[in-house]
């Protein structure tokens, strides 16, 4: 989905437009929420693209930085409506991560840690089918299939002709090891992410479990890196009940820190196929 209308990434900009304008203006957030009879989470959530903004709140906001340049105004208006567009997720329904699908299908290169699971990038229908059951317990059949067809919804941005996202993935040996679903669903997953690793625009690396101690062990997470300048690096962690995202320069670039000594610590692409495929061995011994 183009930028111009990636509600995500249009609430996401439109956020660091007005956080600019105001610290242009030398005001604090609880000062404007102050002035508009706010709260100061609200301003806050406005600001850093959690919450939807109405051209309402763009023109109250810009009546208390006194932006004058009705070219401005205008602009940040048509921005405050195209973030009120609905990208393709919404048509599944409540998606709970709904706001990492909307920076996930505008990033241009995405560089995941796993310790446990493969990827839903990388997921087969089976492995998911099997895998978003068991971490999520107690979900309902429709809302487990609308999940699945999320999933390989998202993973069309990798074949994406026009836009492809580049994936680099490091695996734990975990992620290979346990079974999930059936050894058959992994020796069917492992083929696969063999297969997907030997596109040119995906790497996976493993972390074998003789690797010792590594900068993953501390938790699982993502960055997600954009081609326009105006968008910053993202880092995503999941969570059971809210996700963090983290965009400040000093945190995205200990992330960065952590990715490069995982990536050097890995098996080499190659060396992680094979490990793959022996893996996926393993599992189809395993089944008979």
């Amino acid at each position: 989905m183009a930028s111009n209308v990636n509600p995500t990434v249009r609430r996401r900009r439109l956020g660091q437009e007005l956080r600019r304008l105001r610290e242009a203006k030398g005001m604090t957030a609880e000062e404007v929420a102050d002035r508009l009879l706010v709260s100061q989470s609200k301003i806050s959530r406005l600001e850093n693209g959690r919450r939807s903004i109405s051209q309402r709140d763009v023109r109250d906001l810009c009546g208390v930085y006194e932006v004058e340049d009705h070219r401005i105004v205008d602009s940040l208006m048509q921005m405050a409506k195209d973030s009120r567009q609905q990208g393709w997720w919404h048509a599944f329904g409540d998606i709970p991560y709904s706001v990492y699908i909307g920076l996930e299908t505008e990033a241009a290169s995405l560089r995941v840690y796993e310790s446990l699971l493969v990827p839903g990038l990388l997921q087969t229908p089976g492995y998911a089918e099997a895998v978003i059951p068991g971490t999520v317990p107690e979900l309902a059949p429709d809302h487990l299939e609308k999940r699945i067809q999320v999933r390989m919804r998202r993973q069309e941005r990798i074949s994406d002709t026009e836009h492809p996202l580049r994936l680099w993935a490091v695996l734990d040996e975990s992620a290979l090891r346990r079974v999930v679903g059936s050894h058959l669903i992994m020796r069917e997953q492992l083929d696969h992410l063999v297969e997907m690793s030997q596109l040119p625009q995906v790497t996976v690396q493993i972390l074998p479990y003789d690797t010792g101690a590594h900068a993953g062990m501390s938790g699982t997470f993502s960055i997600l890196e954009f081609d326009d300048a105006a968008d910053s690096s993202v880092v995503y962690i999941e969570g059971v009940t809210s996700d963090l995202y983290l965009e400040k320069t000093n945190d995205v670039h200990k992330y960065t820190i952590m990715y490069e000594h995982l990536r050097a610590q890995a098996l080499s692409a190659e060396q992680s196929r094979e490990f793959i495929a022996s893996a996926a061995k393993s599992h189809a011994d395993a089944a008979g």
